[in-house]
């Protein structure tokens, strides 16, 4: 299956389409001239003009006939285009997105990576596999002032329709604790190192999966040939309930064999000692910082790290797990100001007048009667 073939049936048609009649009449004694305009798939009638030796009435209904085309002329209508402009606002189905083109590319790059990466092949249905679904999943991704970087098409497993035992065994994964985050970022500052933040494209899609699982075709990107067929996983893929855990045993085994040992408190923190030079990797599912003593050694681990995954060296550290990191003279400041605004935003707040204290210092507390809210999320 190729991009071009799976996108094919996939290209909204509009609704107007011409056909010609069936019947013909031959002995009609009036003729209705009729004027087509395309752009608009709307027909438009001009006055009939009537023959004098006509015994029929002319007809008064304001029916709108067909045009029925000459069986030698192939009429082509133009497919209305995706709009070109770009969203600010995620779509929540693939219909929604399906509009604008840049959603349209994005997706096309990941079906793409993932026929590349052979993620799967297409056999035949049966009705004891147990076939999970699969949607397609939408992120704008932002800087931490607020400016889009990029727009993100992932496609998912719905693994919650997975049987254990059957389509997997064991799911536990652990991820980098907030305590050595800190800690790794505090030997940063007081040693003076670089720190990279790396991104890992399509992270859960590098290791081979052990088990049988099964998945229907993506939303608008099925084969056309093949359109009943269903996707055999040989590869790992988001939303599978054993996709963390197989993108960290991935990753561990190959740091491991150039050096790295994980650390016994957090096994997400690697630790290489080369040469008296320290290096320390941490990782958060596809998002690792790399930090050490040696800069010369970083990058030539950044390039090791290329040839074995697809990633990006987004440079030095500026936005991570959803903190704002700046570097300044006196060290690195941490704040939350983009995930605050977040809150403001979703609450309605992002117009209201800000104060030092939310509260009037004149007020006298006490008790007011009357019922509490009915629901105190939104102040929480």
């Amino acid at each position: 299956m190729t991009p071009a073939d799976s996108t094919a049936g996939s290209t909204p048609r509009p609704a107007h389409i011409l056909s010609s009649s069936s019947g013909s009449s031959s002995d009609s004694s009036h003729r209705i001239n009729l004027c087509v305009d395309l752009s608009k798939f709307q027909l438009k009638q001009i006055p009939a003009s009537v023959d004098n030796n006509s015994s029929k009435p002319a007809r008064l209904h304001p029916m709108v006939l067909r045009p029925r085309p000459p069986k030698d002329v192939n009429f082509s209508v133009a497919i209305p285009s995706r709009v070109a402009t770009l969203p600010q606002q995620e779509p929540l189905s693939f219909k929604d997105a399906n509009k604008y083109l840049v959603w349209y590319n994005v997706m096309q790059e990941e079906i793409q990576a993932l026929h590349s990466n052979h993620t799967w092949s297409l056999v035949s249905s049966h009705p004891s596999m147990n076939v999970i679904g699969s949607r397609w999943v939408y992120k704008i991704k932002r800087h931490a002032n607020g400016r889009i970087d990029r727009y993100k098409a992932r496609l998912v497993a719905r693994g919650f329709s997975q049987q254990e035992g059957i389509d997997y065994l064991e799911t536990f994964s652990l991820v980098v604790k907030p305590t050595t985050v800190h800690l790794v970022l505090t030997i940063v500052v007081s040693y003076g190192w670089n720190i990279h933040q790396l991104d890992v494209h399509n992270a859960f899609l590098n290791d081979i999966l052990q088990e049988e699982v099964y998945m229907a075709q993506p939303p608008g990107f099925a084969d056309s040939v093949m359109s009943s067929h269903v996707c055999r996983l040989h590869k790992s893929l988001y939303g599978l309930k054993q996709a963390p855990r197989a993108w960290y045993n991935r990753l561990s085994r190959f740091l491991i064999s150039i050096g790295f040992q994980a650390s016994k408190v957090d096994t997400s923190l690697f630790i290489l000692s080369l040469n008296g030079a320290m290096i320390y990797l941490l990782v958060y599912v596809d998002d690792i910082l790399l930090t050490g003593s040696n800069s010369a050694l970083l990058h030539r681990l950044i390039t090791l790290l290329q040839t074995e995954f697809k990633l990006r060296d987004l440079g030095s550290v500026h936005f991570f797990l959803g903190i704002e990191v700046k570097s300044t003279v006196m060290g690195i400041l941490l704040s939350q100001h983009k995930y605050a605004l977040d809150i403001i935003q979703r609450a309605g707040m992002a117009s209201c007048k800000p104060v030092d204290t939310p509260l009037s210092t004149s007020s006298k507390l006490g008790i007011v009667p009357g019922t509490p809210h009915s629901d105190p999320t939104r102040y929480r």
